[in-house]
């Protein structure tokens, strides 16, 4: 029997970019966990690289405009970090709280000191941190 070789998927094609309909839903739901994580409009701001006080003004009120990349890749391990916290804490609030307090494993840091030094990879290490964390139970 003779195999024939599978050509490789483009690696565009395997992992396909933020569709317009699912950043807007992660816009909102960004908002609403800012707001669990009880976030300032400067660190809100901040944690999304920087965002205008008027487009995040406009964000709380539900109006979301275009996205860039950097902006929902952003969300996404924003996202991710709020999923890590969800399967590290049964309690929500313990770890909307969580993200807040110091941390020795940060130095005597808290996450949000880490992730507020504005870099997406400062986002993309928390998640990776929480992600670490779960896995080795």
């Amino acid at each position: 029997m003779q195999l024939h070789p599978i050509a490789p998927t483009p690696f565009h094609q395997q992992d396909p970019a933020i569709t317009d309909a699912e950043a807007g839903a992660l816009a909102r739901a960004t908002v609403n966990l800012f707001r669990a994580w009880g976030l300032s409009d400067a660190e809100a701001r901040n944690l999304l690289g920087g965002m205008a006080a008027r487009t995040w003004a406009r964000w709380k009120d539900g109006e979301i405009g275009r996205i860039d990349r950097d902006l929902r890749m952003r969300m996404a391990h924003l996202m991710g970090i709020h999923k890590g916290l969800r399967y590290l804490f049964r309690e929500g609030d313990r770890g909307y709280a969580w993200v807040r307090k110091p941390n020795a494993a940060f130095a005597g840091k808290s996450a949000l000191d880490i992730m507020m030094r504005g870099e997406l990879s400062d986002l993309a290490l928390m998640r990776d941190w929480l992600n670490a964390e779960r896995g080795a139970w």
